[in-house]
């Protein structure tokens, strides 16, 4: 595949139908992981201008940011700490609509407002999270979590 997205407006279900072929296309067949999370956050921050995506690999006790588009990130998040840790800790995806309001939370950037966390399992193990954050209450739901999962899906871990 070309490297270069067909971006789609629209309605948010509309663009991830029309991201979600093009993921699967750009990470088949390779099997470095690190590049293929590095064109999944690349691909989402293209087509959503999110302010921050970005992964982080379960390393011994810690989440290790991983490969991200957006503002300089917390390096290293301890289980059962902010969003991230807390998602990690309960194998769950998070959707925080207000990170305000979100006890614990940890502001890596001021400019965040909302946020998803949803982990990466492997052999019922969380082995990595995907954390999305953007300037705007309000914006990740359920069409977010559920298109986030299948495109992480394709990652061969």
């Amino acid at each position: 595949m070309a490297e270069d997205l067909h971006i789609l407006e629209g309605s948010k279900a509309a663009q991830y139908q029309s991201l979600i072929p093009q993921i699967e296309a750009l990470v088949k067949g390779e099997d470095d992981l690190i590049a293929n999370l590095a064109n999944i956050t690349a691909a989402l921050k293209q087509q959503f201008g999110w302010l921050w995506v970005g992964f982080y690999l379960v390393k011994d006790d810690e989440l290790v940011l991983g490969p991200f588009q957006g503002p300089i990130a917390c390096t290293r998040i301890k289980k059962g700490r902010g969003v991230c840790g807390k998602a990690w800790a309960d194998a769950q995806t998070f959707i925080v609509p207000d990170v305000e309001k979100f006890e614990g939370h940890i502001a890596c950037s001021s400019l965040s407002k909302s946020e998803i966390v949803i982990p990466i399992l492997m052999e019922n193990v969380v082995v990595a999270m995907l954390d999305v954050d953007s300037e705007h209450l309000n914006s990740y739901d359920e069409v977010d979590a559920n298109h986030l999962a299948t495109i992480l899906s394709f990652i061969q871990w």
